[in-house]
C-alpha cells in the first residue's frame, strides 16, 4: 500500500495546484516513483489511497500503463491518517498475505526484497524499517529489536510498553510490513497512527525493527529543499 492521501502542506507552493503524491521528481511524479520501486520487489498488488486533489490522483493511475495491479482506496470524504487508511483499504488487499505500505513522500535505497525476506524469516507480526539517524521523534526498541516505546525530544513525550531500562532510539523510515491478523486487532475504520496502534500492541504481538545500513540513502521528500536535494541522487544513479 502506498500512502498518498496527505495534504502535503510542507510542499506548498507545489501542493496549491497539485496533490503531494503528483509533485515531480526527476522528471516523474512521486507516486511513479513509489509504485516502480514496488514493481522491482514484485510486489502482487497495490492500493494506493487517495485525498487531496483525489481525482487528480484517480486520473493519473488509470491513465498509465503498469505492470501490476493498482488499485485505489478512496478516502475523498475523510482522512483517516495511517492506520485508518489501513483498515478502510483491507477489502482491497489480497487475502491472507501481508501488506508492505510506503509513504509516496519516501525515497530511499534499500533494498525493499531484502526488507521482505526479513520480515518474513522472522515471523513478525510487524516490521518496522528505522535507520539511525537525527530527528525529533524516535521509536525504541530492547535488544532484540522488539518495539518498546517513542519518544518525542524536543517536547519529551514519552511512551514505554514495558520497564526496560536499556533500549536503542532508532528513527522510522516511512515502511513497514504487516500481517492481517495484526490489522484485525485494530477495531473499526476510524482516523488513527499507525505507530499508537503499534504502541499498544508491541506487548503482546511480535513487532521488531529492520535496521537499514548506515550508508543506505533515505530521504523524505516532503519539502521541496528534501525534493531537489533527492534529484542529485536519481540524476547520480544512486537511487533508482
Amino acid at each position: 500500500m502506498i500512502f498518498a492521501a496527505g495534504l502535503g502542506t510542507r510542499l506548498k507552493p507545489i501542493t496549491d495546484s497539485v496533490p503531494k503524491a503528483l509533485a515531480p521528481l526527476n522528471g516523474k511524479p512521486l507516486l511513479w516513483h513509489a509504485i516502480k520501486s514496488m514493481e522491482r520487489a514484485n510486489i502482487e498488488r497495490i492500493v494506493v489511497n487517495v485525498h487531496h486533489f483525489s481525482d487528480l490522483v484517480i486520473n493519473y493511475l488509470k491513465l498509465q500503463e503498469w505492470n501490476t495491479e493498482v488499485l485505489i482506496s478512496d478516502e475523498s470524504d475523510c482522512l483517516l491518517e495511517t492506520g485508518g487508511g489501513l483498515l478502510k483499504a483491507q477489502s482491497l488487499f489480497i487475502p491472507n498475505k501481508p501488506v508492505l505500505v510506503k509513504n509516496v513522500d519516501i525515497v530511499t535505497s534499500t533494498n525493499i526484497e531484502s526488507f521482505i525476506h526479513s520480515h518474513q524469516k522472522e515471523k513478525n507480526h510487524a516490521t518496522l524499517m528505522v535507520k539511525k539517524r537525527s530527528t525529533s521523534r524516535y521509536l525504541l526498541f530492547d535488544n532484540q529489536n522488539n518495539l518498546c516505546g517513542w519518544k518525542n525530544i524536543k517536547t519529551n513525550e514519552l511512551i514505554r510498553t514495558n520497564e526496560l531500562e536499556e533500549f536503542k532510539s532508532l528513527a522510522f523510515s516511512g515502511m513497514h510490513i504487516i500481517e492481517p491478523e495484526l490489522l484485525a486487532q485494530m477495531g473499526e475504520v476510524r482516523p488513527f497512527s499507525i505507530i499508537k496502534a503499534y504502541l499498544e500492541l508491541a506487548n503482546k504481538c511480535q513487532i521488531k525493527a529492520y535496521v537499514t545500513p548506515a550508508d543506505d540513502i533515505w530521504l523524505d521528500v516532503g519539502t521541496v529543499e528534501k525534493l531537489r536535494e533527492a534529484e542529485y541522487y536519481f540524476k547520480s544513479g544512486k537511487i533508482l
